[in-house]
């Protein structure tokens, strides 16, 4: 009989421990609700390039043992202690992956005083003693955490929360004392701080697969970014900037989480990188909690006089730029767009208003150009007057604005906005564009400098006529070097922020083997080169190859204090979602939905991602003779199918679950767009 019982609860005993080492693995950051996903929308094969570990709690996965030989590395090992002998010895711990959060450190050490020094770094560049910069004061590396001891013994040692830190790769451990020390570093282990109210870190609500590995992984170093920029909205970046060491314990916001725009730095809201990382988490991550919280700072913030918004969030709070109050404002359409969150959009409606007003007050009537005078921006060296790329953001600015006025109910200021895009289109074409180059000029003056930014936003907002806009592709091509695109308004440097935006701008006009290339040069160069994180976008970096990215622009020559996990550069996340695979909604939620591939050099692709309506899910096969598309969309919504010929100039066959479909097919520019209503799973074949 004991054997028998023994045996009914040996089962359940197994199901138990598994069950609490689950729960002790998935976990949410401190005392947050845990408001995340608990699993993936779509599992699959994908899921093996997801960099988000599995639990909360990782540990390093390699040994650096000498700072002399940084490429030479042996595994981590739990059960080997690492030991430091004597003043100035050192181990490097390599997380494999960008991380960050609070270290623990277990250690014994024997024969007197001392303490063990902790310094990150999230390029290979700069691990050692000094950390990378992070504070934002320019007045020397970061420096290191210590932990001292005074007799023989075990200790564990925890970081303060105070000093979270916010990325890093490379954790230096290293010995400082007069005395004939030697101390074991037993364990090492991180709580990682971003994503914190998700219990799974690997929970994606959207995913993308290809035949291109190296594509693949570029969209999930998108993510992932996006993933460490996610952070608790007490761990900002002390302001006013410490000259030593860092803090990370300001307050950015409302809610338990946000986004900001840099896992180490600024560690801030940032309205204009959110016009790149919002698009981006929609299609990946899913993650609109964050989102919310960022754009609402702005509006809490507002300028209740004027309506301006700040250039920055709290604790930075940075002012006077256009650029960026227009940002806010294409990001509440976003939001609007992905969530249909009326409550969120009634709750900010007059607010918006003003700000629209604020910025179109600044339009000069002789011209129908915004004259800017908040001249902060991403970073270009020249802002001001009828700067051509502010008038491109202003253009979307008032069409996404007119969107959101139908949304709200307001066709009286639907109308206003619209006719006031359409007119400054009309002066943006005449005053800013140089015939005789073939692309937009910097200012409405006799300037020779073509920017990178203005004309590819140009391409993307539809602000020029096909002809124009072929024009300008090509002379974008000038910028490329073998690892990405010189932007002319930061000279000698790459902007994969505003590369995000000309991959797209490629993209809207069909060009897609331009914007797959210049995607492969940038953000595959970086994501393999072994000195980086290899698992995220970085910030920026310099033609030759460096990190110094803005050295001479802000950033006092510190090449070390760039971000590597910078969610402005996550622009192919979206682009290969939204245009390669060819799948985005239309209208709040998806009620309304296209599909248009563009196929490029690429054989199969598929991905998806999710709405409160339910999945939106679509994949392409290309064979000799044709295409076969898939998609499966929520009951009650309705679409449109874009669909590219097979030989150009002939219309193709084309069948919908074996029907042939002759009727309600609307050929133009080498495409047959037919609209499907009702939702479902379909099978399309084009030959």
């Amino acid at each position: 009989m004991a054997k028998m019982a023994l045996g009914y609860r040996l089962p359940l005993l197994v199901s138990l421990l598994a069950l609490f080492q689950f729960a002790l693995a998935q976990k949410c950051w401190r005392n947050v609700t845990c408001a995340g996903p608990k699993d993936s929308a779509f599992p699959g094969l994908w899921e093996e390039n997801i960099y988000a570990p599995s639990s909360r709690t990782v540990s390093p996965k390699r040994t650096i043992l000498s700072l002399a030989r940084p490429n030479a590395t042996v595994d981590y090992q739990k059960s080997k202690p690492y030991t430091l002998r004597g003043n100035g010895s050192a181990v490097v711990f390599d997380f494999g992956i960008e991380v960050g959060g609070i270290v623990t450190l277990n250690y014994t050490s024997k024969g007197g005083s001392g303490a063990l020094g902790l310094a990150f770094s999230e390029a290979k560049n700069w691990i050692g003693e000094w950390s990378d910069s992070s504070n934002g004061a320019f007045k020397g590396p970061d420096g290191a955490l210590y932990a001292n001891f005074t007799k023989d013994g075990s200790v564990s040692y925890v970081m303060p929360d105070e000093s979270l830190r916010g990325g890093f790769r490379y954790l230096s451990i290293f010995l400082v004392t007069e005395d004939q020390v030697s101390v074991d570093v037993d364990a090492v282990s991180l709580e990682i701080g971003f994503q914190p109210t998700w219990s799974n870190l690997r929970a994606y609500q959207g995913y993308f697969h290809s035949n291109d590995d190296l594509l693949n992984r570029i969209w999930y170093s998108g993510a992932y970014t996006l993933q460490t920029n996610a952070v608790p909205v007490n761990t900002g970046r002390q302001v006013p900037m410490l000259t030593k060491g860092w803090a990370n314990n300001a307050t950015m916001g409302p809610g338990d989480t946000i986004l900001v725009d840099g896992a180490k730095r600024d560690r801030a809201v940032w309205p204009g990188d959110m016009g790149v990382a919002v698009p981006a988490a929609f299609v990946s991550t899913g993650d609109l909690e964050s989102v919310k919280n960022a754009l609402q700072t702005m509006y809490d913030t507002q300028d209740k006089t004027t309506g301006a918004f700040d250039e920055s969030g709290p604790p930075l709070s940075q002012k006077n730029s256009d650029t960026y109050h227009m940002w806010s404002m294409i990001g509440t359409y976003n939001y609007l767009l992905y969530t249909n969150d009326t409550s969120f959009l009634s709750k900010n409606w007059n607010k918006y208003q003003k700000a629209m007003d604020y910025i179109y007050n600044k339009v000069d009537n002789s011209t129908g150009l915004l004259n800017v005078t908040g001249t902060r921006d991403w970073a270009r060296w020249q802002q001001g007057y009828n700067n051509s790329e502010a008038q491109m953001i202003l253009y979307h600015t008032l069409t996404t604005g007119a969107r959101l006025a139908s949304w709200a109910g307001s066709s009286s200021l639907t109308d206003k906005w619209n006719a006031q895009a359409t007119d400054l289109v009309q002066s943006i074409n005449e005053y800013c564009w140089d015939d005789e180059y073939g692309a937009f000029k910097d200012n409405a003056t006799a300037t020779a400098l073509h920017p990178q930014d203005a004309n590819s936003l140009a391409l993307l907002y539809g602000i020029v006529d096909p002809d124009r806009a072929s024009r300008i592709s090509k002379n974008l091509l000038q910028n490329w070097t073998p690892i990405g695109a010189e932007t002319p308004e930061l000279p000698n440097n790459i902007s994969p922020f505003i590369s995000s935006f000309e991959i797209q701008g490629h993209l809207e006009i069909g060009q897609s083997a331009r914007a797959l290339e210049l995607i492969r040069r940038s953000w595959g160069w970086y994501l393999n080169n072994p000195n980086g994180t290899e698992s995220t976008v970085i910030e920026g970096y310099l033609v030759d190859g460096s990190f110094g990215y803005r050295s001479d622009r802000g950033y006092s020559h510190d090449p070390s204090y760039v971000s590597h996990a910078h969610g402005w550069s996550a622009g192919p996340t979206n682009a290969l979602t939204t245009y390669i695979l060819g799948l985005s909604i239309t209208s709040p939620r998806g009620l309304t939905w296209k599909i248009a591939p563009q196929f490029g050099d690429l054989k199969t692709v598929e991905g998806g991602f999710t709405t409160s309506l339910g999945k939106f899910q679509a994949s392409w096969d290309k064979s000799p003779d044709g295409y076969t598309l898939q998609f499966s969309v929520p009951p009650g919504t309705k679409g449109n199918l874009t669909l590219p010929y097979v030989r150009s100039s002939e219309k193709p066959s084309i069948t919908i679950d074996g029907n042939n479909i002759y009727k309600g097919v609307y050929y133009v520019d080498d495409t047959a767009t037919i609209t499907v209503s009702g939702g479902g799973r379909h099978r399309v074949v084009v030959s």
